[in-house]
């Protein structure tokens, strides 16, 4: 099944009336007294601890080192959750409703970052490939439509792009086909791209324990082989992202060792941060621009 214009528009309305029925339930629970931070989390992505006054008490004799740690972490944790709110907050209002579009290999660290940056400014999230899917009638037809007729699956990715662009205030993880084309290169323009750089082993690592991307006898080293020659297929479109956030120099910034420890507050927190030097560079232009 090929989309149409039609056919992507009433999946994307559909899509979006489902967001704003989970939206609407939420709005009708009890309030959240003033000091909590509640009313933000529409996606259920970061454990915050349930008691902060437990977290802060301070040690006692029988305190051991890895509870310290346990501790600081939680703190640590809730600390940065808030500053990703608080700069979202702040940066709101220089946005103005322009949409983020997320590039990169697919994989939880880039869906995750998707779901929080719509939680903490307040935008939908969408994936384009969970949509291309829907219009398209499910996960066989596409696999179907893009085996049969590759340029038909094309162009149904850009049908999907188009409505995508057409709106504001989204946060939408952009699959491959966003950087196939120039026609969705173009596309993107209508708001900002960011390249999410995830090294090729952890992207390997995710989708083999995501089964449902792969058949059943597929290792590490052979998923990574694939990861690597997509990579190389698509670097050059990833690489017209207005910027690149790096998940090895953001570990190196915030002095881990170890890859796994940053947190996708972390990576938010440095996407929030490109996106101000963004709009403060864009907003500089215009004023330069003016006539005097």
């Amino acid at each position: 099944m090929e989309i149409t214009k039609a056919t992507a528009t009433s999946t994307l309305a559909a899509a979006i009336h489902n967001l704003s029925l989970s939206s609407l339930s939420s709005t009708i629970r009890p309030r959240p007294r003033p000091h909590s931070h509640s009313s933000f989390s529409k996606f259920p992505l970061v454990s915050r601890p349930t008691s902060l006054t437990a977290t802060c008490s301070l040690p006692n004799e029988t305190t051991t080192s890895s509870e310290l740690l346990c501790t600081a972490t939680k703190v640590a944790g809730a600390d940065t959750s808030l500053q990703v709110k608080k700069r979202a907050a702040d940066l709101s209002p220089e946005l103005k409703g322009t949409s983020i579009f997320l590039l990169g290999m697919r994989g939880p660290l880039k869906t995750n970052l998707g779901k929080l940056l719509a939680d903490a400014l307040r935008y939908y999230y969408f994936d384009s490939d969970s949509l291309v899917e829907e219009a398209a009638g499910g996960e066989f037809a596409v696999r179907s439509l893009k085996e049969r007729d590759e340029k038909g699956f094309c162009e149904s990715e850009t049908e999907v792009l188009k409505q995508l662009t057409s709106m504001g205030r989204l946060v939408v993880c952009a699959g491959d086909g966003a950087v196939q084309s120039s026609t969705n290169l173009g596309l993107l323009r209508h708001g900002i791209s960011l390249w999410i750089d995830v090294p090729l082993d952890i992207v390997a690592r995710g989708m083999v324990e995501d089964k449902t991307q792969l058949a059943a006898s597929e290792s590490h080293s052979e998923v990574l082989e694939q990861v690597v020659a997509t990579y190389e297929e698509l670097r050059a479109g990833y690489a017209t992202a207005d910027a690149k956030i790096s998940l090895q120099n953001i570990a190196v910034k915030l002095g881990y060792d170890d890859l796994d420890s940053v947190t996708t507050e972390d990576l938010a927190l440095e996407v929030l941060k490109e996106i101000e030097k963004l709009t403060r560079v864009k907003k500089m232009m215009e004023e330069a621009a003016r006539p005097f």
